[in-house]
């Protein structure tokens, strides 16, 4: 099966500036990031607060453009594409963002608002629009009364399924979703959730999954990244890294969650009292270098590439240097 995006050796770097003209340093937004997703997958990608993972979702959008790297959507490198073809990649790949009341214009009733897409896309005759509408709002659990309410009408998870219903109004072949349940309730969250998982067993979706919740991508993600500073530092079977997690990073954000257990036993990792925290991430060497709790002295001056430690599990440390390394290529990154 071919993949349905690839995202090679992608970089997105910002420049910092003292004024109009002096530069003084560059923030490694994204930095090589490489990945596959496949359709009817749901990759998910986690890491805390300013690790790069909305930058990642930009540039795969084309809402920003990449410093380097490539980003294919099924076999074409979107952000050389113009005219029609562009036009075309955008109704196959499709957003759901965080807030839907930033997302979504409160000067446009749910109806209209799934009718954009489809009136700028052309895809529906306009005799057909109106039933097209409702049966997307069907699809996603809301009721035709709705269709004539304004944003601030409707709750969290009612704003939530109009943007959902909006995203499927194209029939998009992946769907991009940044943080799309955190400003929901526990039990909104659940009904969302089991609606994307519904959604794509009936039209072979593929979904990029982000969030900082290891809770709720153990329960929607196939595939799981874990993202630290602009680079992956541990990927794999959603299962493989919870049951086995192979980077110190991901063994301290699991252990965050309250009471995770994998065998009854509650998943613990020791964390020095004194850990040196810098301002800005080391220019050489490991990343998490100032933060980890097992580092080795050659980790400060060098950049561990990813090991396999599974079959399609790999992990960005030196702990596993005696594993094979993940080789990545034009062809097949």
């Amino acid at each position: 099966m071919n993949p349905l995006l690839e995202v090679s050796n992608l970089k997105k770097y910002f420049t910092l500036r003292s004024g109009v003209f002096r530069r003084v340093g560059t923030v490694k937004a994204v930095d090589g990031v490489n990945f596959s997703i496949y359709p009817q997958q749901s990759f998910g990608l986690a890491g805390e607060t300013g690790c790069g993972k909305t930058t990642l979702a930009k540039c795969i959008l084309r809402i920003m453009q990449p410093t380097s790297g490539k980003v294919r959507l099924e076999g074409k490198n979107i952000h050389l594409l113009k005219g029609q073809e562009l036009k075309n990649a955008r109704r196959n790949i499709q957003a759901i963002f965080q807030n839907p009341l930033m997302s979504l214009d409160p000067r446009m009733t749910a109806s209209k608002l799934i009718a954009e897409p489809l009136k700028t896309h052309k895809v529906s005759p306009n005799e057909e629009l109106y039933a097209r509408i409702i049966d997307l709002m069907r699809t996603v659990g809301l009721d035709e009364e709705q269709a004539q309410k304004y944003p601030h009408e409707l709750s969290g998870g009612q704003n939530q399924r109009v943007a959902i219903a909006r995203a499927l109004s194209l029939n998009p072949k992946l769907i991009v979703l940044d943080e799309p349940t955190s400003s929901l309730d526990v039990s909104v969250q659940a009904q969302i959730l089991n609606l994307l998982t519904e959604i794509q067993r009936e039209t072979g979706l593929g979904y990029l999954f982000i969030s900082h919740d290891l809770s709720v991508l153990r329960y929607f993600s196939d595939v799981l990244s874990i993202m630290y500073l602009g680079g992956i530092v541990e990927i794999g079977p959603s299962n493989s890294v919870f049951k086995n997690p192979s980077h110190p990073y991901t063994q301290l954000l699991l252990s965050s969650i309250p009471e995770f257990t994998l065998t009854g036993e509650s998943f613990e990792v020791k964390v020095p009292e004194r850990v040196e925290i810098l301002e800005t991430p080391p220019e050489n060497g490991c990343k998490f270098y100032p933060r980890c709790p097992v580092r080795m002295e050659k980790c400060k001056t060098n950049d561990p590439p990813l090991y396999q430690i599974d079959k399609e599990h790999h992990a960005a440390c030196f702990l596993h240097d005696n594993k094979p390394v993940a080789f990545y290529s034009e062809s097949n990154s």
